[in-house]
């Protein structure tokens, strides 16, 4: 049986879970909503949910952490903290998409359709992917106007996840489309993150950092330097 730590900083929340492998319940989960400082959360939430987990550290065999799309900071304070603990106790580490953690609930009950999972990442763009029957990758992540990501869902029938579904469904309606929106939340359930990380494979779900756009925040530059004519 393996037990997995599980760890989402990547977007507006900071969660963790230890999960047994076959279980319907987790062994301990925590998530608090947060936009910001989630560096100083993470380590102390982490030590508090493993002192609840008999065994505590020494009882886990694998971390998985969201790798994004997601915030910058958020993505990389995760990735750390995975790779931290995982190098320290000798642990197997994979990386969870933060859209297929938000498919994976709607995946695993109906099986027709088109499942969409989107993120809002502001100025009217969607990180974005899509879903066929079985989980098949339909459309691999990438960032996306919002007009562009209707326009490959084309009029099929689609159920969405994600903070950016509510724009999807507003932007079909537009053209008579119908997207059903199913989970309108900011941060996925910390419990898909653990059971994809349960069934990932480290040599195929490496804990590196997906960035689908270039920061917000751009270095400052340097003004040109001067000529100095005699």
């Amino acid at each position: 049986m393996t037990r997995i730590l599980a760890i989402d900083t990547a977007l507006p929340a900071v969660s963790v879970c230890v999960l047994d492998e076959g279980a319907d319940e987790p062994v301990a989960r925590d998530s608090v909503a947060m936009e910001k400082g989630h560096a100083e959360a993470l380590m102390p939430m982490i030590e508090k949910l493993m002192a609840k987990v008999e065994g505590g550290f020494a009882s886990l065999d694998r971390v998985a952490v969201t790798v994004g799309p997601g915030s910058f900071t958020g993505i990389r304070i995760g990735v750390a903290a995975a790779r931290g603990i995982a190098l320290a106790r000798g642990l197997d580490v994979v990386g969870v998409s933060t859209l297929a953690a938000f498919a994976a609930p709607l995946l695993a009950g109906e099986a027709d359709g088109i499942v969409a999972t989107a993120i809002d990442a502001r100025h009217g763009h969607v990180y974005f992917s899509a879903y066929g029957p079985g989980g098949r990758l339909l459309t691999s992540p990438r960032i996306l106007a919002v007009k562009d990501a209707c326009r490959l869902l084309g009029g099929a029938r689609v159920r969405a996840a994600g903070s950016g579904a509510l724009l999807l469904r507003d932007e079909a309606a537009l053209s008579g489309a119908d997207i059903m929106v199913v989970n309108g939340a900011a941060a996925p359930d910390i419990l898909a993150v653990a059971r994809l990380g349960l069934a990932a494979s480290p040599g195929n779900a490496p804990a590196r950092p997906i960035y689908l756009k270039a920061p917000d925040a751009q270095p400052a530059k340097r003004p040109a330097p001067r000529l100095d004519l005699p």
